[in-house]
């Protein structure tokens, strides 16, 4: 089995911000697979399916982004699995808007969830996926940016990032992270359209 997280924030307020996007993803692998995320399990609302033929574990941790870790490692632990097991999906700052880049090990860079996550499994050699968000301007609050809304035009391409990253999580599992790293990694989205950037 294998234990696919999406890092976020539980409350309503942060539901379509740049932050949740790993939230967001996990929802569209649960209406491909036709699975409930919603039973309290691990500090998590989880479901249990199959995708790409794999029997699958989504969560998406309910204990605010700084402390995911303890939920990823609740949730291996409880189903006797290790990181092996595991893919995580987290929004990255550093990456343009509408773009995914998956890897096997790496650094958290500045985000929080990754963080703890890491320091919660003690190794930085997991399976990720992360969902590119950075503004198109220049911001004067990098965590004021993640945690607002995202405007209409955002959202489009956020969706199509979303749909790309299910069908990229689909290889990872049907083919392994190499296959979709060489079928994935390198793609470039288009930039948002003038004028409904950030400001």
């Amino acid at each position: 089995m294998r234990l696919i997280v999406g890092l976020g924030n539980p409350d309503p307020e942060y539901q379509w911000t740049p932050h949740n996007l790993g939230f967001m993803a996990v929802d569209e692998l649960a209406n491909r697979g036709g699975i409930r995320v919603s039973r309290p399990e691990g500090k998590a609302l989880v479901g249990r399916g199959k995708l790409a033929g794999e029997e699958i574990l989504l969560a998406k941790p309910q204990t605010y982004m700084n402390l995911s870790g303890m939920s990823v490692r609740e949730l291996l632990e409880k189903y006797q699995l290790t990181t092996e097991d595991l893919l995580v999906m987290w929004d990255e700052a550093q990456l343009p808007l509408g773009t995914i880049r998956i890897s096997g090990e790496g650094s958290a860079g500045s985000h929080n969830g990754a963080k703890s996550v890491i320091g919660s499994l003690g190794t930085p050699v997991f399976t990720r996926l992360r969902l590119g968000c950075a503004p198109e301007h220049e911001v004067s609050s990098r965590k004021e940016y993640v945690l607002r809304p995202m405007r209409k035009a955002e959202l489009e391409i956020a969706s199509e990032m979303i749909s790309e990253a299910a069908d990229a999580v689909g290889v990872i599992l049907a083919e392994g992270i190499d296959a979709a790293m060489n079928r994935y990694n390198g793609r470039k989205e288009p930039p948002l359209d003038e004028g409904a950037g950030i400001t």
